[in-house]
């Protein structure tokens, strides 16, 4: 037989996995620690987890288990359209928001086509368009990690699609939307599809004034990204959502495959998005806490960090004599697991991602931090 790999289609030779935060276990069998004594502050998700109506309503799915789950999602997607006051043909559900991302690039994106987007960013838009056999182009932030509107819209000139993550992720940066509207008109002008990621939006104070969902009528080029994992604390369950006109989404459910979302995740996403209180109360920790944590950060004069807009910290450690793996390892060694942010395109080796999460165990954060640091 023939070597497997000359077998292979050729934009799946040289695809790599995509490096992220949450790497548990992967952490544990480093430090020696059970999963369980590791503080995870790499990811950045509710710190109260889930809503206790969620996790009710996915026990409750329990029965269900032995039936196929609804294909289309018709429940959720109607939920999810009440709650934004749109259509829910205006709605495709995926099986996290990372399968909306690969769907979209394997929908849109032909032979030869061009998707850019900025450096650093998310990294699984530049393997979802590898995957595809394209190459994607990166536009490189400005030194304060904003995205120089003129710059990018010059970059973008002739792209198929561009990808946006707003606020960025690793850099917590929210993107003006003076600026944002620019470009996306822009792009409408010359026949761009736009990719805006909304996941950590709903973290942001001011969220209902700043997401694009209002004005996907207006933009019939725009696609908007939303999550269940992040501020609902769904993340293991894997539930994403897409927001567009309704040819974009017509399109996009075609093409996914059946069955991509579980009954038990679809009952307990329908739960979680119902439960506000739950909401209120995880967005007064995130304000709450991220101050506190803001100001015990800036007490440490070797960091460098903007005021977040996400829930998370984007720091510059480089003052601090330690590279971004050498402050990761030596927490770790003391049960505490950060993002080291060196696998970002755009990035050296200086930077760091620090999630905002309960109070006890953001003090625990500052304590090892101050050892840490103290030590070196």
């Amino acid at each position: 037989m023939k070597p497997i790999e000359s077998l292979v289609r050729d934009n799946v030779k040289n695809l790599k996995p995509c490096v992220h935060g949450a790497e548990i276990l992967g952490a544990a069998e480093q430090s020696g620690l059970l999963p369980q004594e590791i503080l995870d502050f790499s990811s950045s998700v509710n710190p109260l987890g889930p809503s206790k109506k969620a996790l009710d309503a996915a026990k409750r799915a329990f029965n269900q288990i032995a039936a196929y789950p609804d294909s289309n999602s018709n429940e959720l997607r109607q939920v999810i359209a009440s709650h934004y006051g749109i259509s829910k043909g205006n709605v495709v559900v995926g099986n996290g928001s990372t399968e909306l991302m690969y769907l979209f690039a394997e929908v849109f994106l032909k032979k030869g086509e061009k998707a850019v987007m900025p450096a650093p960013t998310f990294g699984e838009y530049e393997s979802a368009v590898c995957k595809t056999g394209e190459t994607p182009k990166f536009v490189k932030l400005g030194k304060d990690f904003s995205i120089d509107r003129d710059a990018f819209k010059l970059e973008m000139a002739c792209a198929k699609i561009i990808f946006l993550c707003n606020p960025n992720s690793p850099t917590s940066m929210l993107t003006p939307k003076e600026t944002l509207t620019n470009i996306i008109e822009t792009a409408l002008e010359q026949n761009t599809l736009v990719f805006l990621d909304e996941d950590f939006l709903e973290f942001v104070e001011d969220e209902k004034a700043l997401t694009m969902i209002r004005k996907i009528g207006k933009y019939p080029n725009l696609f908007i990204l939303r999550s269940f994992t992040k501020i609902f604390g769904l993340t293991g369950l894997r539930v994403g959502y897409g927001i567009a006109s309704e040819e974009i989404i017509n399109l996009l459910s075609c093409a996914k495959i059946p069955w991509n979302v579980n009954c038990l995740a679809q009952a307990a996403a329908v739960a979680a998005l119902k439960d506000e209180a739950h909401l209120r109360v995880t967005r007064d920790l995130i304000k709450k806490e991220k101050a506190w944590l803001q100001g015990e950060l800036g007490k440490f004069g070797s960091f460098k960090f903007s005021a977040p807009d996400a829930n998370f910290f984007f720091i510059d450690i480089r003052k601090s004599g330690l590279t971004a793996t050498k402050l990761k390892n030596n927490l770790l060694s003391q049960g505490i697991l950060i993002r080291d942010c060196t696998s970002f395109r755009g990035l050296d080796e200086f930077y760091v991602r620090i999630a905002v999460k309960t109070h006890v165990e953001n003090a625990r954060l500052i304590e090892a931090l101050k050892r840490t640091v103290k030590a070196i």
